[in-house]
């Protein structure tokens, strides 16, 4: 009879020297030590002229979405290159094709004066862009014909040599 008392006396103790089970942390200690050094050094400390501050994003808001966008077809006999260009003027306008590219200049102003008695109000807006794409095959640049109609600049351009499709079955 002593002998399973000390065995549940020494149970109970067993119990007692168990040493508690530490949280498992996925962080190796290299990921914990940039961790700590992301917290203490904020990001904007290598840029001090970064993009983030409030004047930086009203300066570059002007030339924002002036890049045209532009699609180019590739027909039987002809490439057809479409570009929106919205609120550009015909005069504005400048366009320089080679054999394989294709060169859309141009730009843009605006300006809106206000005056109520005292208030005077006038805001100048201007910007430029320049787009070339490649075209996929060789045109003749002097048959080169372009419309434009209501921010909507339509280009034909006439292939040097006539490709042939033809349909290729999937096995």
């Amino acid at each position: 009879m002593a002998d399973t008392s000390k065995s549940t006396v020494v149970g109970i103790e067993r119990r007692k020297e168990l040493p508690k089970a530490a949280p498992v942390s996925t962080l190796s200690p290299f990921d914990e030590m940039e961790r700590m050094f992301e917290n203490l050094l904020q990001r904007s400390w290598m840029r001090p002229f970064g993009f983030e501050r409030p004047l930086w994003k009203e300066m570059e808001m002007p030339f924002k979405g002036k890049m045209p966008s532009m699609d180019v077809i590739d027909q039987d006999e002809n490439i057809l290159v479409r570009a929106e260009v919205p609120g550009v003027d015909k005069k504005d306008l400048d366009i320089s094709v080679t054999e394989k590219t294709l060169t859309l200049k141009g730009k843009t102003s605006h300006e809106e004066k206000e005056e109520k008695g005292d208030y005077y109000r006038c805001e100048i807006s201007r910007g430029a862009f320049s787009r070339t794409v490649t075209l996929p095959h060789e045109v003749d640049a002097d048959q080169a014909k372009a419309v434009f109609k209501d921010g909507l600049l339509e280009l034909t351009m006439p292939k040097m040599k006539k490709t042939n499709r033809h349909t290729v079955q999937i096995e």
